[in-house]
């Protein structure tokens, strides 16, 4: 993941050119043991020499943890953003419904070449209240924004979060959102949201 961006649930490919590796389990915890204390190895699963994780068709959940008014608790920081004014939650909740579907991101995006895709399908785009992350140093309320979709473009969901965050703060309209995922629509989003937010939840392969 980018930096201060945290990884629930994510995967790796190693090759191997000799001899296949005998036993998971004791791999897996030798691994863990020679793996830093915030990475951990949960699994293995063999796959054939035409796999490639990078091309394989799969599903990615991102999750967006954040909270609005009063400051967080300072451990809250790694894993939670925190916006000290107040956010219409509600005219949030329309905004992020607006992205799903199948839409064009252009506006969407950051580093972008002549051969980048700007059309993606969004499975599911809502903010929820958060049950999924608790700890006794969390605010009493906070929200995560879902995200489920089969690829993003770099930086995509944090500049749709920070777009939303232009929404609660009144300085945008539902209308402006539509408009930006049209093609012909060059409106940049240029409001990108804080990294320490964003949880790559769950990644599936299809």
């Amino acid at each position: 993941t980018d930096a201060m961006v945290s990884a629930n649930d994510a995967a790796f490919e190693l090759f191997l050119y000799d001899s296949p590796i005998e036993g998971f389990d004791d791999f897996l915890e030798l691994l863990n043991l020679n793996l830093p204390p915030d990475i951990k190895a949960t699994g293995m699963q063999e796959v054939d020499e035409m796999f490639n994780i990078i091309q394989h068709p799969k599903i990615k959940e991102y999750l967006y943890l954040f909270s609005f008014g009063q400051k967080n608790h300072p451990f809250c920081a790694p894993i939670m953003a925190n916006f000290q004014k107040n956010l219409d939650i509600e005219s949030m909740k329309k905004a992020a419904k607006l992205f799903q579907g199948t839409h064009n991101f252009k506006n969407y995006c950051s580093g972008a070449t002549e051969k980048t895709r700007f059309e993606r399908n969004v499975i599911t785009s809502e903010i929820i209240e958060n049950t999924l992350y608790t700890a006794n140093f969390f605010p009493e309320e906070s929200f995560v924004f879902l995200v489920h979709g089969s690829g993003f473009l770099r930086y995509q969901i944090r500049l749709m979060m920070g777009t939303l965050i232009q929404v609660g703060l009144g300085d945008l309209s539902l209308q402006k959102i539509e408009e930006s995922l049209l093609p012909e629509n060059d409106m940049v989003m240029k409001n990108i949201a804080p990294a320490s937010g964003l949880i790559l939840n769950r990644v599936e392969f299809e």
